[in-house]
């Protein structure tokens, strides 16, 4: 199978403008991700795809592929879609599965996208998964920048919400807290599928993109990965990555 990752970078973030160049323990953060990534066993090539041409010079300077991408698109699965028809025409080469890793996860692992894309070489009818994590505290179960799932039995996704779900309202000393990150994989027809279905009320009330599956019809796999993950949305975060980040058994086989 053909299986690639593209990562979708801009510098234009709300929360964060330039995070993307943001440097931790010497190395931008798309850097990271980028490095991250390329060791993942399953993959045949990594891209980054980026509307600036900041983040596009930067990685052809560390020996990376980029592809530039339209201003315009209003999320990370639109501009994911478009770098994957520019990948399929340079290469004359059908794309089977991508797997769009955010360019905030610098804490990405390789064993994350392998585990992300198992289940769906061995069950051809999953046509979407999506790494999540534990929540560790009560402190992220409670932040808005953090989607939170629910999952059935067999882990697909039940519900995402900014809000903490379940809830300990009525008295629970202990619930699940599980969060979805940004590694999330799709079949090359569904995710151009998933970009032509019109936005959701859900979607649009949660501001999570997955709830457009959901509120259609479609099931969503959720994976649990044993290795910390942390996205970076503020400053605070890129200042809690550095930390974490200190002691990181990858970087020294990429720095």
């Amino acid at each position: 199978m053909n299986i690639i990752s593209i990562i979708p970078a801009r510098m234009a973030s709300t929360r964060f403008p330039g995070k993307s160049l943001a440097k931790i323990q010497g190395l931008s953060m798309v850097g990271h991700v980028y490095f991250r990534s390329k060791m993942a066993e399953l993959l045949n090539g990594v891209y980054v795809a980026t509307p600036d041409k900041e983040i596009s010079d930067y990685i052809k300077s560390i020996g990376g592929n980029s592809i530039m991408t339209k201003f315009t698109h209003r999320s990370a699965p639109d501009r994911t879609a478009e770098a994957m028809a520019k990948i399929e025409k340079r290469f004359k080469k059908k794309i089977d599965i991508v797997v769009m890793v955010q360019g905030d996860e610098p804490m990405v692992r390789p064993e994350m996208i392998d585990e992300t894309v198992k289940p769906m070489i061995e069950d051809k009818s999953i046509q979407i998964s999506n790494l999540g994590a534990p929540i560790t505290n009560r402190q992220e179960h409670n932040d808005s920048n953090v989607v939170k799932v629910v999952v059935d039995k067999n882990n697909f996704a039940l519900y995402f919400s900014r809000e903490p779900i379940p809830s300990f309202k009525k008295g629970a000393r202990e619930v699940p807290m599980l969060k979805q990150t940004g590694i999330i994989a799709f079949r090359r027809d569904f995710l151009i599928k998933f970009n032509n279905m019109p936005p959701t009320p859900l979607e649009l009330i949660e501001s999570v993109d997955m709830l457009r599956l959901l509120e259609n019809g479609f099931k969503v796999k959720m994976i649990f990965s044993d290795y910390p993950l942390f996205s970076v949305d503020t400053k605070e975060d890129l200042g809690f990555v550095e930390k974490k980040m200190a002691k990181d058994d990858l970087i020294k086989s990429y720095l």
